[in-house]
């Protein structure tokens, strides 16, 4: 029975087993980044053709990262990290700990990295002026078989970097759960100048989830290249809370709004067909007023006297844009009609005063939506594996001895020392101490 369980206890600790969970984990990854998630089946029949398609329901490639077999994966490499950890610390945790006194003296003298010199002073004086020397090393003395002993050590911690990255992708791991469990992803259309109150899930139903606020986009820009594709997408968002304005953003695709533990970022834009925002100031009071509006239908700014309707349209042109013929009236003399083209600024000239007129299609902008409250949890593991890695690749356990034994005409010292890596690095480090050694007048030190 303990053999069994032997193992099953090696299975689960194997190497071997976590470089196979790892790369079929990340296999799968680039394939689910390939291959669009979340789509209807016949997205997918469509695309990849029937077969492929029964393929892809039967092991739930659409919602891959929530399919049994990935999640399986996902817990058999939790389990095998967890048990490699636990199967290699204490080995690891008696290198960190070990008393380097306690060594033997065989060992010692035999290790690679290795000098004798010859000193005439006895050894007790020799130890206590190595004691009392400025180094980096700070040196632990014992009384060894008649002789003395001297060993420092630098970075004994660095052993457990190997421990903090798998700590780390099981933090990350948890994060992933508590986000996938608690967070969610969806989306939300809101028409310049509209709210929306509740967002819709990336599901096949589409579920509505009811929002305890309100967001609302004061505008929507479309910025283009010369040749006329899209160039970046810009929303002007407001929060309502409690009926009052919480929160005001101008977001764009990389820089999103925050609010509650949700993110909003953007994501896309869908035009209004025959759909316009029209923008007016009277250049005299600074009075200024927004309104929506589409093709043929009149709208009245009460306050100014003015009315004005779009009557006929041109284009598109070059970037896409169109040409508007408007109608504009102030009841002061007979109606203006002017062209006006998408985005640019006119001054309609009136007796009463003059008015900066501009145009523009209205736009739906496209929102995703995300609650992820394990996301701290991913960042502290991804810090944590930044870190064990730094500690794990580029630093190292060094520990070096002075052996020092009495002879007749003085005693013998002699330096040896080992790292754990880097062993390019540990030479300069001994030979810096060795030199050092041999500078100090006071040890009347000769290389052997």
């Amino acid at each position: 029975m303990q053999k069994n369980k032997n193992e099953v206890w090696a299975f689960f600790a194997s190497v071997k087993l976590a470089l196979f969970t790892f790369f079929i984990l990340a296999a799968a990854s680039v394939i689910g980044t390939v291959i669009p998630q979340g789509k209807e089946m016949q997205f997918y029949i469509e695309v990849f053709g029937p077969g492929t398609a029964k393929l892809f329901q039967l092991l739930n490639v659409p919602d891959m990262y929530n399919s049994w077999w990935f999640v399986s994966l996902l817990v058999l490499f939790s389990i095998n990290l967890i048990v490699c950890t636990i199967d290699r610390f204490p080995n690891i945790w008696r290198l960190v700990t070990m008393d380097n006194l306690a060594l033997d003296i065989g060992r010692i003298l035999k290790m690679p990295r290795h000098q004798t010199f010859h000193s005439d002073l006895p050894a007790a004086e020799v130890a206590l002026a190595v004691e009392g020397m400025s180094t980096a090393w700070k040196f632990d003395k014992a009384d060894r078989d008649g002789a003395i002993l001297l060993a420092a050590q630098k970075g004994p911690w660095t052993r457990l970097g190997v421990i903090a990255v798998h700590l780390s992708i099981l933090v990350i791991f948890i994060g992933a759960i508590i986000g996938s469990l608690l967070g969610f992803k969806g989306s939300v259309m809101i028409r310049e100048g509209g709210s929306a109150k509740q967002i819709y899930l990336y599901d096949a139903g589409n579920t509505p989830v009811p929002l305890d606020f309100e967001v609302r986009c004061d505008r929507f820009e479309l910025q283009r290249y010369d040749t006329g594709t899209p160039k970046a997408y810009i929303s002007d968002l407001v929060v309502i809370d409690g009926g009052q304005e919480i929160l005001k953003k101008t977001i764009t695709v990389n820089d999103p709004l925050k609010y509650k533990g949700l993110t909003f970022y953007q994501s896309s834009y869908q035009p209004l067909d025959d759909a316009y925002a029209i923008e007016i100031e009277n250049q005299t009071t600074a009075a200024s007023k927004k309104f929506y509006m589409g093709r043929g239908s009149a709208v009245e700014w009460k306050e100014e006297g003015l009315k004005f309707r779009i009557t006929d349209r041109m284009g598109p042109y070059g970037m896409g844009v169109y040409r508007h013929k408007l109608l504009f009236n102030d009841n002061s003399q007979k109606p203006v009609e002017f062209w006006a083209e998408e985005g640019k600024m006119y001054i309609v000239e009136r007796p009463e005063a003059d008015y900066i007129f501009s145009l523009r299609p209205l736009f739906f902008t496209g929102l995703q939506v995300a609650k992820d409250p394990g996301v701290w949890w991913v960042y502290i593991g991804c810090g944590m594996m930044l870190l064990g890695l730094y500690v794990a690749f580029f630093l190292s356990h060094r520990k070096v001895w002075i052996y020092l034994a009495e002879e007749e005409s003085g005693s013998r010292l002699h330096l040896s020392g080992t790292s754990n890596k880097n062993k390019i690095g540990f030479d300069n480090d001994f030979s810096a101490l060795m030199e050092l050694l041999e500078r100090n007048d006071s040890l009347k030190l000769k290389r052997e």
